[in-house]
């Protein structure tokens, strides 16, 4: 059902950015710890059994010098891509929604096919709800408590918490990408959904020259109000926490404002394509708009009215593919 604001209402809804004076700060130092470790890229080739396609094993170092998994792909003819220019080609670097992994190589077959290269970066601790992943989460801190899940792993100090980690995991995965040989580090996109999709924003907000960000109903934007009008996780996890923690709520949103979607999408400056459905529970509407409002590069959002949290799936990827056209063309 539409449970959230009118239409007419959501493309006005910009509210109030709740954002620590340090988060700037926070993240300059955040990742500059990451990048006191050597990036340490590799890529190893793997038989995938495909005859257009090849693969490599994907490894590099993310936070804290800790080795994350994922796949590279391209086109096996790569001198054929329409978008090759001095022997290189542009890069989608690929984030994945709650719960999943990396999976297999057959999973990521889109963007090689269209001439693209892709890097999928695996999703440190998760990948074992609905595709797998090989990537631990040694520096998962439990010290306050976490309700089952990811959103409350260590939450009581940005310090400590899981998207501290899984956020500069991604801002590596784009200079990984970079490092290949077969990649032009000046067209690089961002892509991912739901937990994906947050994880493109934030990078958006931290790397300033992307060539296109492509976030389908970011999960990790304004955090207050999700919790305030879902009963849907990941958001939910946070209202359990916090039922239960009553004395540590305003530890647990101090947390959250240094990983708010709406607050990166600040600093943004990346041309952008959002997605947006109007009956999505996981991630509610008015939390797409509140980041997609203060967005402050050029963009656009398609809107689903009577999609949830699948939005507009093929059809979305479509539209994607043809942004990836217009922009990395040589």
């Amino acid at each position: 059902m539409l449970f959230d604001l009118p239409l007419s209402e959501l493309r006005e809804y910009k509210p109030d950015r709740d954002e620590p004076a340090d988060f700037d700060a926070f993240w300059a130092a955040t990742l500059a710890d990451a990048r006191s470790h050597q990036l340490a890229a590799t890529f190893e080739p793997v038989d995938a059994g495909f005859a257009t396609v090849d693969v490599w094993d994907v490894t590099f170092a993310g936070f804290g010098g800790q080795p994350i998994k994922g796949w590279f792909l391209a086109p096996h003819d790569v001198a054929a891509s329409p978008f090759v220019r001095e022997g290189r080609l542009p890069c989608v670097v690929e984030y994945i929604g709650y719960g999943g992994g990396r999976g297999r190589p057959l999973d990521w077959l889109a963007a090689p096919s269209a001439g693209h290269a892709h890097l999928v970066m695996d999703v440190r601790g998760q990948g074992s709800t609905w595709r797998a992943g090989d990537t631990p989460d040694p520096d998962a801190d439990a010290t306050g408590g976490q309700f089952p899940g990811y959103a409350t792993r260590g939450i009581t100090a940005p310090q400590t918490y899981y998207y501290r980690r899984l956020m500069t995991d991604a801002v590596r995965a784009v200079e990984a990408a970079r490092a290949n040989p077969l990649v032009d580090p000046a067209r690089v996109a961002v892509n991912g959904g739901s937990q994906g999709g947050g994880l493109a924003l934030a990078v958006a907000g931290l790397v300033p020259d992307l060539m296109l960000v492509l976030p389908d109903v970011p999960f990790m934007c304004h955090w207050r109000r999700a919790t305030q009008i879902t009963d849907e996780d990941p958001y939910h996890e946070i209202v359990r926490y916090c039922k239960v923690h009553r004395d540590r709520a305003d530890d647990v949103f101090r947390t959250l404002s240094y990983f708010d979607g709406v607050n990166f999408a600040a600093r943004a400056k990346a041309p952008a394509l959002f997605s947006v459905a109007l009956m999505d529970a996981v991630c509610p509407p008015s939390t797409v708009f509140a980041a997609y409002n203060h967005y402050a590069g050029p963009k656009e959002i398609e809107v689903y009215p009577f999609n949830g949290h699948e939005q507009g799936e093929s059809i979305q990827i479509e539209l994607k593919f043809r942004h990836l056209a217009s922009v990395a063309r040589p």
